[in-house]
């Protein structure tokens, strides 16, 4: 098999579509200006024959038919990324992960399976994972549990390593973090290769004898070896632990705490401290402060006793914006795992987003601020994956095909008189009319998105932006001719039929 069938095996995915990626300039701050389409076409060996020789970069839609998926990954999009320490990180907890340097300089984790595999269960094992790593909260590859296929949604896709691959910046790391050849990962993949089963085995982490009831960052920073860093910040979440599960011995167990979890333990002045602002005030925990939110696993921390609790306040996870590039538009977007459906509408309006996710998900998320709202979908919309749509899914596809049947219906006139009735005239590879008719034509038709305007524009389109209208003597029955102003286009090829007539000398551009 040549690397380029190996690499289509590494990354099975979708299989009626896949990613591409236009890298633009380099910003200042690292981030690579980058424009992400989806081609709806299958993979191929050829194409990713150009990724490798950097020709055109290409990405994989790990979610397929079924909802499920062979692979999965986690992308840190951190453009100062420590890959050493990342590198440490992985192999002390033995995760099955290949860590591969993106386009940008961040991180993108991938996780090969033996079988295809629930995307719902491979999203949630590699959500703790990205927990134990210290980078809870990473994007999440699948994006979604499930996809909309009947309207249309492929998923979103990853971008693959080794663009470019005799100069790539884009390689896998091995375990000394040096750069491997494309053969050398292509061998590494299939190696790393997990069935489920081995994967639910795992414990990513230390040995977890801590906080099994109660804050998961709690159990799990404390499985990963002593406290060495944000000791008072650890030890104040300690507090709020005590003080849920042992309301009326609470400072002694927090004090033990410290003591077998901190290196070096804080200092009993300190611990003092802590527990008389535990003692003023009804603190909980601070689940955005670091390091809490670097190990945060918000879905296993609501079902413990003493954890966050089901009635925490919380907003619901938004990610995986896909737009659909037709008229009007139809945007795809994760919320929580599951995949919506939007209107441009329900995407601009918060209020709108929140019932339309009661409606398809049924779940309600609180209604963010207007303001949040807008900075937020600006974000999304600037990194959005684009999906194209066939002509006839655009308001100009859908103009032309009511045009032609207008063209070449049975209302067609038999001669050029009856263009005064409102009937197309069809001579000399043109086809005639009055603009008049063709308006209500489709307004008959319900077709109302263009403006008279905008139809003479796309009249003008179809004759290669050259003036298409004019006048055309014709003669009533009294004899006597008299002037309509017509607007033509280009025959339809069911309409270019011959009609024995005059040649009119009439004719005047307009």
């Amino acid at each position: 098999m040549s690397a380029a069938e190996q690499l289509l095996a590494v990354f099975e995915g979708s299989q009626k579509g896949h990613g591409a990626t236009n890298v633009g300039r380099i910003g200042r701050n690292g981030k690579a200006d980058a424009k992400s389409f989806v081609i709806r076409e299958t993979l191929t060996a050829e194409k990713l024959q150009g990724h490798i020789d950097g020709e055109q970069g290409i990405g994989s839609i790990p979610i397929r038919s079924g909802d499920v998926c062979k692979f999965g990954a986690l992308d840190i999009d951190i453009y100062d990324l420590d890959h050493k320490t990342l590198n440490k990180k992985i192999q002390d907890l033995k995760l099955p992960l290949l860590h591969c340097r993106s386009k940008s300089g961040g991180a993108h984790l991938f996780l090969f399976l033996k079988h295809w595999e629930p995307a719902a269960l491979v999203r949630e094992l590699l959500s703790e994972m990205a927990s134990a790593i210290g980078h809870s909260g990473c994007e999440v590859f699948p994006k979604q549990d499930t996809i909309i296929e009947d309207r249309g949604d492929l998923g979103n896709f990853i971008n693959l390593p080794y663009y470019n691959a005799e100069e790539t910046m884009r390689y896998c790391f091995n375990k000394k973090c040096e750069a491997m050849t494309l053969d050398q990962f292509l061998k590494a993949a299939e190696k790393s290769r997990v069935s489920m089963s081995e994967l639910t085995e795992m414990e990513f982490g230390g040995e977890r004898i801590h906080f099994s009831d109660g804050a998961y960052c709690l159990e799990l920073i404390s499985s990963l070896g002593k406290v060495t860093e944000n000791r008072n910040i650890f030890m104040f979440a300690v507090g709020v632990y005590c003080r849920m599960k042992w309301s009326d011995d609470w400072k002694s167990h927090h004090e033990e705490y410290n003591r077998i979890l901190c290196e070096p333990p804080l200092p009993a002045s300190e611990v003092m401290q802590l527990q008389k602002s535990l003692e003023r005030k009804e603190y909980f925990y601070q689940c955005d402060v670091c390091p809490l939110k670097d190990h945060c696993n918000k879905d296993i921390c609501r079902t413990r006793k003493f954890g966050i609790g089901e009635d925490a306040p919380d907003s619901a996870k938004i990610d995986g914006l896909t737009i659909m590039q037709s008229e009007p538009r139809l945007y795809f977007m994760t919320v929580d795992g599951g995949r919506l459906v939007l209107s441009t509408d329900q995407l601009q309006h918060p209020t709108l987003f929140q019932r339309a996710c009661m409606e398809q998900l049924d779940i309600m998320p609180p209604v963010p601020k207007p303001s949040l709202w807008q900075k937020t979908i600006n974000g999304m919309m600037q990194t959005a994956t684009k999906i194209p749509v066939s002509e006839e899914l655009t308001y100009s596809g859908q103009f032309r095909e009511h045009l032609r049947n207008f063209c070449t219906s049975r209302i067609r006139a038999m001669s050029p008189e009856e263009m005064e009735l409102g009937k197309p005239w069809t001579e000399k590879g043109l086809t005639k009319f009055r603009i008049e008719a063709l308006m209500e034509y489709l307004k008959n038709r319900s077709f109302t998105q263009y403006t008279r305007a905008q139809v003479q524009d796309q009249l003008k389109q179809m004759n290669h932006n050259e003036e298409c209208h004019g006048t055309r003597n014709i003669k009533r029955e009294d004899g006597k001719y008299t002037s309509i102003r017509v607007w033509w286009v280009p025959a339809f090829d069911d309409a270019d039929i011959e009609i024995d007539v005059k040649e009119d000398k009439y004719e005047v551009p307009f």
